[in-house]
């Protein structure tokens, strides 16, 4: 059956925060010492009126620390229910591609994997360049198409093929095609990619992605995709799972 980008988010996202959480703690597999959230916090421009949109559970900030006067959005009321959480943020819920901010507002906008999800990404860039300052800087992180791409041979061994499907939304909001987009709105657009891979010992937290990603699994289903991975670490030693994410970075002109 096929959905919209924005249908499977609020069937994903809506009324829990679960599905998210176990994503997240995949990653903690990831080899790279400094993890994700450190390392984009040292390229975040965090000063003045910042604004994330698609905050998800805040996880940034719990990380990294509230800085500057923080705007926290999502559409969730699930995620925002957590968002309030982080201390001195104001929480708004909302649309990505309808910011409830006057234009020229903020100095910064970060978009932390959340553009695959909108029906129309471009949309959402208008609407971030809309609420910068001139001079104001974005900060977009996306996936590249062959991103966990060692997952999506589990669809087929559980009789989903469509798992692959659900990684890459019909939007093409990719490392590779996402920083043309982000130049139609902003100027100085920069690439720079996380250098990562993910080292997985034991079957539970791949069944774990998996069934957020599609729901609960079948028993034959956790059956085989145990043995599936099983048989990959008996003869690696782990489930090891390339990752290609990258931070887009980029300045609103003054035009």
């Amino acid at each position: 059956m096929t959905t919209t980008p924005s249908a499977r988010a609020a069937s994903q996202y809506t009324t829990t925060t679960g599905n998210l959480t176990a994503r997240m703690a995949l990653h903690s597999y990831g080899t790279n010492p400094q993890d994700w959230f450190a390392w984009l916090g040292e390229r975040l421009p965090l000063t003045g009126d910042v604004l994330e949109v698609g905050g998800g559970t805040g996880e940034l900030w719990r990380r990294v620390g509230p800085r500057g006067r923080l705007t926290l959005t999502d559409f969730s009321p699930a995620m925002c229910a957590r968002l309030r959480e982080v201390p001195g943020a104001r929480v708004l819920r909302c649309d990505a591609t309808y910011l409830p901010i006057r234009a020229g507002a903020v100095d910064a906008v970060i978009a932390n994997s959340m553009l695959y999800h909108l029906d129309d990404p471009d949309a959402a860039l208008r609407e971030f360049a809309r609420v910068l300052r001139p001079g104001g800087r974005l900060a977009v992180a996306v996936n590249g198409r062959d991103h966990l791409a060692e997952l999506n041979t589990l669809g087929p061994v559980i009789g989903r093929p469509d798992l692959a499907v659900r990684f890459h939304d019909p939007n093409d909001v990719t490392a590779e095609a996402t920083p043309a987009r982000v130049a139609a709105h902003f100027d100085d657009v920069t690439i720079e990619r996380y250098p990562d891979e993910l080292v997985v010992p034991a079957a539970e937290p791949i069944l774990a992605y998996i069934a957020s990603m599609i729901g609960p699994l079948t028993a034959a289903q956790e059956s085989a995709a145990r043995d599936a991975i099983q048989a990959r670490i008996d003869a690696e030693g782990s489930f090891r799972v390339r990752k290609h994410t990258v931070l887009i970075s980029a300045a609103r002109g003054f035009r």
